[in-house]
């Protein structure tokens, strides 16, 4: 890299935190500051939803996938069931979104349970997007510690990476603290043209340096399975979730592998579970949809987003399969006897283990041209400065603030809500920084955070919207224990992440359901607050 990239890359920082900053005259009432008094256009809010998705765990974690030794294209059978979950929420939630004027998803928990229910769900976002995003911060910062290696090569990586943590969370806190949600969909819809330029470029580079190009690519990947997209996932061996009892008595037959991440039922079924939790329950992008003002405008644009994220998780993958030729990790001697979704990159002549998330940014710091290679650095800074800082502090106030401080003026809300936003950045730096510690891929780490907490959120909704009897003390049991089940399936056994929304939101379902029988019924008046189809919906 040359100083011509390290300008682009500072210019575009220092542009985007002045493009807030324009923004900053236009917030003058909380609803100007949390949805863009509900005028952006539905195309802008297909862009940003697009842009939320492709953060930089995206962008560099996702060609990994595919790089990996025994890494393939079988993580689309996860984006398939993406697209399905966009289906269910366009018909099951999105019209219940347009009935009153919300600011946050979670008050819709409040006109159907209670204040309780709200403000559990509420903390329940709070926690997992600082925790989520706190890790993708610190993927981004590891490629800007990696530019500035190339100038430094003897510098202190670790002490690089946190420095690199700490500016890049200041830039994506002033824009935020400045412009509020209106200015992040804009910059999202910048920063999506950036990155896709980015992406383009990266794989006409390696193109062009891989013997036989595109095709020999292709052929290359074919021989070693990289192109393989379904795995239906059965097996016929004893299974045991890993339970603390031994006995044969806790281990049974399963005809699916339920610890592998990328299968065909995993993919379709949770993944339609986790994009109804994500994307119909989560305030970070349930918050884009109330930026507009009419429930057909906030499913064209979180069905339209569906097709760009299907065809951009296909483009990734590719670049894996690119880096894969252009690297020829294969033909290394101990290529075969490697774990499974184990990266080896050649280094001065031998062949050394890496963590798949460093393989593009290696390339992109090494190889690729000067001004290109400041573009793509560029697009992975654009792909994660993506803030939730704006979401968390829209439900930190109105959930988790105003029930304990009612009837204060807008403006008392307002500034609150800067100030929140100022306090929830320095804990994503903070969770940035203890992450650092961690060995796991960032795609496995931020997905499963949010799916652990997501479970839970998704399946009361679900009670409100199928058990109109259920009253809020069983749905409030239902949430317990389905958090108190999660705990321990992430850290006692071995199930895939991609199981977890969907066994999260059964247990609250199923647990609320029961629990129903020993309380009284909820109120009538409350009972069609999540239904579809119940009456008050505004006007398409």
């Amino acid at each position: 890299m040359q100083t011509l990239d390290l300008v682009i890359i500072f210019g575009y920082l220092v542009g985007i935190t002045l493009f807030g900053i324009w923004f900053a005259g236009k917030q003058e009432t909380t609803e100007d500051y949390f949805v863009g008094d509900r005028s952006v256009p539905w195309w802008a809010i297909a862009a940003s939803i697009v842009a939320t998705e492709t953060s930089t765990i995206t962008f560099i974690s996702v060609p990994g996938v595919a790089f990996a030794r025994g890494g393939n294209f079988q993580f689309l059978q996860l984006v398939v069931g993406y697209m399905l979950g966009r289906v269910v929420i366009s018909l099951l939630f999105i019209p219940s979104y347009f009935r009153g004027e919300l600011l946050t998803v979670y008050e819709l928990l409040e006109r159907r349970f209670g204040g309780r229910i709200k403000m559990l769900a509420a903390a329940l976002f709070v926690v997992m997007r600082n925790i989520a995003d706190g890790i993708r911060l610190l993927l981004t910062a590891i490629v800007l510690a990696a530019v500035y290696t190339a100038f430094q090569p003897g510098a202190d990586a670790r002490t690089i990476i946190i420095a690199s943590v700490v500016l890049l969370g200041l830039v994506m806190l002033v824009f935020t603290y400045y412009g509020g949600m209106e200015a992040v969909i804009w910059v999202e819809v910048v920063q999506l043209g950036i990155y896709l330029a980015g992406a383009l470029a990266a794989v006409f580079v390696l193109a062009s340096h891989i013997p036989g190009g595109f095709g020999g690519a292709v052929a290359l990947g074919e021989q070693y399975g990289k192109f393989s997209f379904v795995d239906l996932g059965f097996r016929d061996t004893i299974h045991s979730l890993g339970l603390p009892l031994t006995d044969a008595k806790w281990q049974f037959t399963l005809p699916v592998d339920l610890t592998k991440t990328y299968t065909l039922w995993a993919g379709v079924i949770g993944g339609c579970f986790l994009t109804m939790s994500t994307h119909g329950t989560d305030q970070y992008l349930v918050q884009r949809y109330l930026c507009t003002d009419r429930p057909r405008r906030a499913a064209a644009a979180l069905l339209s987003s569906g097709a760009v994220v299907f065809a951009q998780f296909v483009g990734f993958l590719f670049i894996g399969v690119l880096l894969f030729a252009f690297y020829g990790p294969q033909v290394d001697p101990a290529y075969g006897q490697l774990p499974s979704g184990v990266a080896t990159l050649p280094v001065g002549g031998t062949f050394q283990r890496v963590a798949t998330d460093t393989i593009f940014p290696d390339f992109i710091t090494r190889h690729m041209p000067t001004g290109l290679s400041g573009l793509v650095v560029a697009a992975i800074f654009a792909a994660a400065l993506s803030s939730s800082l704006n979401s968390i502090a829209a439900t930190a106030v109105n959930d988790l603030y105003k029930p304990f401080r009612p009837g204060r003026p807008d403006r008392h809300y307002l500034r609150v809500s800067r100030w929140l936003t100022m306090l929830w950045g320095g804990v994503q730096v903070s969770v940035a920084i203890v992450a650092m510690r961690q060995g796991r891929s960032a795609l496995d780490q931020a997905l499963s955070v949010a799916s652990l907490i997501n479970g839970p959120v998704l399946g009361v909704f679900l009670v409100g919207t199928f058990l109109r009897r259920v009253s809020e003390p069983p749905a409030l049991v239902g949430m317990v224990a389905s958090i108190v089940v999660m705990l321990y399936v992430r850290f006692y056994t071995p199930l895939a992440w991609t199981w977890y929304v969907l066994l999260g939101s059964g247990v609250t379902f199923f647990v609320a359901w029961l629990a129903s029988y020993a309380f009284a019924p909820a109120p009538v008046e409350r009972r069609d607050e999540l239904a579809p189809g119940a009456a008050g919906r505004q006007a398409d």
